[in-house]
Formats: C-alpha cells, structure tokens, sequence
C-alpha cells in the first residue's frame, strides 16, 4: 500500500508526458466524458467517462481484497503505473526495477500466505503490456519484473498477454463506458443493437510512418479509397487522446459502422478493439494474436462468430476488404452483431465495491477465472 500511496501522490510525475492526476479521478474512471453527451442516451450521461488505458490496476483495486481465508490472494502492487515513469528517456535498469523488487521483498517477508504456496495462489494486475514488464538484457525495454524469481508462480492480469504464458491472463483494455447498475447495461445494448449504421466500415487509427510498408497507411488508402463504404477517423498526433473531441468522433464513428478495422496497435492488441465492440460494431482483424490469443475469458470462443479475420498478407496483396465485407448478409452481419452486444458486460468495468448487480462485469470475470485456475492447481498439487 505504501508504495500505491507514493504513486497516488506523485500522479503528476508518472509520465513523462504530462500529468496522470486525472487517471485517479472518479475512482480511476477519469474525467466525466460530458463532451459526448449529444451522441449517447440522455439517462447513461453519467455512466461515460475519460477513462486511462493504463487505469486497470486501479479499477480491480476498488473492486478486489484480500482475506486469510480467501482461496486467491490478491497483491495491491500497482506494478504498471509506478514504471511508466521510467520507460522513456534516459533511465537505469536499477529505476525501472526496484518497485517491484520492493514489492516481492515486502510480500516474501510480510505474506506469510505467500511463502505457503510459492505464489501459486497469488494474483497481480499489471495495468500495461506484458512486454513492458520483460526485460531480459540491461540494454532493452522495460522492467525485468516478470522475470524475477518471486514472480515465477503468480497469476499476472495484463491487457495483453504472452501468448506463451500461461500466467500472463489478457484482460480488457478499459474503455470509457462504467455503468452504474444492470439496467444502465440493458439499455446500453438497446440502443447500439438498434443503431442506423450508415457505414459498411471504418478506421480508426494514425499511421506508422517510421515503419517501412506501414500496414496502417494500406488500411487509411482503402478506407479513402472505397467510394464511400468506410468512414475514417485519422488519429495522428493527439487528436484521438482522452478528453479531446477526437474520442468523441470515435464513439460516434463506431456507432455508424457495421464493421470496424482493427490492425495490431504499437504492439499487437489496441484499445480501439474494445471501444469498438462497446459501441456494437464487428471487428475485422489481421493478426490472431490481436485478441483470439489474447482475451479467452472474455470473448466468445467461436471467432467467426463475432468478427472477421482477413490476414495481413491478403490486404498486402491486393486484397479489397470492402469486397470482403460486403459479401456478409444483412442476417449474417446481424447475428454477429448480436454476438458482440451479447458479450459487451464483460469488456466493461462497474461501479467501485458493487460491480453491476446481477451482471458480471470484467473485473467478475477475471477473478472467476483466476479461483478456477488456482483450485485446478490445489487439486493437482502446486507445480514447480
């Protein structure tokens, strides 16, 4: 808690680009997203706020504790927003490290649980990438704090996850919609499933013009490029940051699209798939490990029954996504979208200390899944 307090307090030092202070307003919600109250029901007006990607360490802590007679353990590090800080410039590997080596020295000599199973019934939130956390050479990005040995056995809540690991556990990227009860949620679904869409697709996105044969610039030329078909919202520079009218020409870009475009991010997931999704629209992927990898406890385990996969290598060649997408029938695009809309309270974070009533939401889900994983591991015996 120590720790958290220290972070709580230096809110406007966490980032090298400017001040985090509101990412802790709301209970981690953020700012109220009053700017887009022209395009959502008048009675969900404060259920919309500007809401951090980074914030879920905050959102499952105000939702998540810790007794002696629990069967999962929750540890209250909030691991991703003490490193931000150290990611860019000129940093040391002893900066970017040392909270969380604190962190497993306080639990080691502190939680006398933790000693009792090695960790193995020990839970984290680390509110970034995995691959911020996974340095293995002094010279790379990042914090070695997955690699730590301490760290060898708890379960990890990441908004994207090593594939490969089966402690790294993908969990939504929060989005900017924080309903206040189970109605808020029925509502919500109502008016995105009966939503005019006037748009086949769209893209929401900046390009990567550092990359050489930048996969995005391709999506922006066939979005431009489709008579009409697709609307674009072009993200370069800031104007699709939080509390700018940027976010609100999404939301509403996504309300009018039937399906919306969602390459791989600055790594291969991107909160843009969420906010899609919260608005009812179907996603189209390009790479498997965008989200069929990534989120298995929160998305529905048919693929092809909520999105579209098109391989990137298709589009590099040649291939016309309008062409692909329009060949999708009315009832066939509808039931997708009832997929989507179906599963949109598990991509979404409650109320602190009450969640959403008779929903679960993704904070429900995740801690689910985790005391599944840990009596699997009770029953078989603790591994290594």
């Amino acid at each position: 808690a120590e720790f958290n307090v220290d972070i709580h307090k230096n809110c406007d030092k966490l980032s090298p680009f400017g001040s985090r202070c509101s990412a802790f307003s709301n209970n981690g919600f953020g700012l109220p997203a009053v700017e887009i109250n022209n395009v959502i029901p008048s009675s969900l007006a404060n259920t919309w706020y500007w809401t951090d990607q980074f914030s879920s360490e905050i959102l499952f802590h105000n939702r998540t504790l810790t007794a002696e007679s629990a069967a999962a353990y929750y540890i209250p590090f909030y691991a991703g927003l003490e490193v931000g800080k150290f990611l860019w410039g000129d940093k040391s590997v002893k900066e970017r490290d040392a909270h969380c080596e604190m962190m497993l020295h306080y639990i080691g000599r502190l939680f006398p649980y933790f000693n009792q199973s090695n960790g193995w019934d020990h839970f984290l939130v680390m509110g970034r990438i995995t691959w911020d956390f996974r340095r293995t050479k002094d010279e790379d990005w990042g914090s070695k704090c997955i690699h730590m040995s301490s760290m060898r056995n708890i379960t990890r809540l990441l908004i994207e996850r090593n594939p490969w690991d089966y402690l790294d556990v993908g969990v939504p990227y929060p989005t900017g919609f924080h309903p206040n009860t189970d109605s808020d949620v029925a509502l919500w679904q109502s008016f995105v499933s009966k939503r005019e869409r006037n748009s086949l697709f769209c893209f929401v996105g900046g390009t990567r013009g550092f990359f050489r044969n930048d996969f995005r610039g391709l999506l922006l030329n066939q979005c431009r490029d489709s008579g009409g078909s697709c609307r674009v919202v072009d993200c370069s520079g800031t104007r699709c940051a939080n509390d700018t009218a940027g976010t609100t020409e999404i939301l509403e870009t996504f309300l009018d699209s039937e399906f919306c475009l969602q390459p791989r991010g600055d790594s291969f997931t991107r909160r843009s798939i969420f906010e899609c999704m919260i608005a009812g629209s179907i996603p189209v992927f390009f790479w498997r490990r965008s989200a069929y990898l990534q989120y298995k406890w929160f998305l529905p385990g048919e693929p092809d029954s909520y999105s579209v996969f098109i391989h990137r290598d298709e589009v590099k060649n040649g291939t016309s996504i309008k062409s692909v997408l329009e060949k999708y029938s009315k009832d066939e695009v509808n039931k997708m979208r009832e997929k989507v809309v179906e599963f949109i309270p598990k991509f979404i974070y409650g109320k602190p200390n009450k969640g959403l009533g008779t929903i679960k939401d993704a904070v429900d889900i995740a801690v689910d899944g985790v005391l599944r994983r840990i009596k699997k591991q009770k029953v078989n015996g603790f591994y290594w």
